[in-house]
């Protein structure tokens, strides 16, 4: 393989913090062909990956002392937020364009890239969560201000959940408590998918967990990335310890 499917930073971090990563990338890899058939343009689009959240979880990481995995190829060529049967896993239209290197892609191609790419970004998840005690799993996404065809998004920060509440709540509180930021409260997507990496990773284990999303039009740069990693790690670190008494009563 030309390069690994993942980094991993900080991987001695002192934290329960365990940051994670799932479309950090836009790469695709040789084993792919090195090209999906789209445009540079089309690449750089948040169809690719989540532009400016490689950025901000390395800071998060510098900032909280905390391990953190990265994915080091595109949402396009497998995404690895969706479950290993979930019909969006190889995507051959996204926001109204056609991905040529998928679209002749068959079951015999998805369970390569499955092999190549899906699964040992999990097992490298699944082997860091092993080695550390009752971890908290932070996922980092952007998404973008609007859909083609479709309305504005207004949210700058989004908090997405399922049924485990017990970190997201008081990490909204917190976001909230700041005045000048528009939390979207399961915006603009539902927390609930079945299989995606969260569900995988926090859920089914029982762990303490967050999804956040940033509109990517705020941390389009490194300046930008770096300023929101310093406005949330503590907010996190609040919510992590509201989270802990709730907890204890």
């Amino acid at each position: 393989m030309s390069l690994a499917p993942y980094h991993i930073v900080n991987p001695e971090g002192t934290a329960r913090w365990v940051l994670l990563c799932d479309h950090a990338s836009n790469r695709v890899p040789e084993e792919v062909g090195g090209t999906l058939g789209l445009s540079q343009a089309d690449m750089a689009r948040h169809i690719a990956w989540d532009p400016g959240t490689a950025g901000v979880t390395r800071e998060l990481s510098r900032l909280m002392d905390a391990p953190a995995v990265l994915s080091n190829f595109s949402r396009l060529v497998i995404d690895p937020n969706r479950g290993e049967d979930d019909p969006t896993l190889l995507m051959k239209l996204y926001d109204g364009t056609i991905i040529p290197g998928n679209r002749h892609a068959d079951a015999a191609e998805r369970a390569r890239r499955l092999a190549l790419f899906h699964r040992p970004y999990h097992a490298a998840v699944t082997d860091l969560l092993s080695r550390r005690t009752a971890p908290v799993l932070v996922s980092i996404h952007s998404f973008t201000p609007q859909l083609r065809g479709r309305e504005p998004r207004p949210w700058e920060v989004g908090v997405l959940f399922s049924h485990d509440r017990r970190l997201s709540d008081p990490l909204i509180a917190w976001l909230k408590k700041e005045g000048d930021i528009f939390v979207g409260v399961n915006e603009p997507y539902s927390g609930h998918l079945p299989g995606d990496t969260m569900d995988r990773h926090a859920l089914g284990p029982g762990r303490l967990h967050a999804l956040i999303e940033l509109r990517n039009d705020l941390i389009s740069t490194e300046e930008a990335q770096s300023r929101w990693a310093a406005r949330l790690a503590p907010l996190l670190t609040a919510a992590l310890e509201d989270a802990e008494i709730a907890r204890n009563g």
